[in-house]
């Protein structure tokens, strides 16, 4: 059976991964976000099959740049223990370092642009889609700018 490794930050981003449940439950999966009081009712609704990285956000400059090495190298170490043959994510920040450390052991990368950026590319959406095995976009307006893209509409 598959290995599935689904990362995505918390809030938007993981309301979207959350949406393609009826998928991923098909497959032996994982699921990683960051630890927020938002994100605590995964712990209950899909028990063992969660693990938290620390908040980070840019907005917060100084911790970040100490939450971020941190987050890279837990993300090694979950990817190395849960060894997923397909990572899949919305993004954003959280997830960027999983999808190169699954390109580099090559593995496939799903990057699916967040619902958000309507005419505009994420930050996290530019630094992933080169390396994507697949990118998905939810507004056609994006194909300008991923022309490698695939349009699936909205996942909500």
């Amino acid at each position: 059976m598959k290995k599935l490794l689904l990362i995505s930050s918390e809030g938007g981003h993981l309301s979207e991964l959350l949406q393609l449940e009826d998928t991923f439950t098909d497959y032996d999966y994982h699921l990683v976000t960051e630890k927020t009081p938002t994100t605590s009712f995964l712990k209950n609704t899909y028990p063992h099959k969660v693990t938290y990285l620390p908040y980070g956000t840019q907005d917060h400059l100084l911790p970040y740049l100490l939450i971020f090495p941190y987050n890279i190298l837990k993300s090694l170490f979950i990817f190395l223990i849960k060894r997923p043959d397909v990572v899949i994510t919305t993004g954003t920040h959280t997830a960027v370092p999983m999808c190169y450390i699954a390109h580099f052991f090559k593995k496939r990368v799903i990057y699916i642009e967040t619902f958000a950026s309507v005419k505009k590319p994420s930050k996290a959406g530019k630094l992933v889609y080169k390396m994507a095995d697949l990118f998905v976009v939810q507004w056609e307006e994006l194909l300008a700018i991923y022309p490698d893209a695939v349009y699936w509409g909205w996942i909500y």
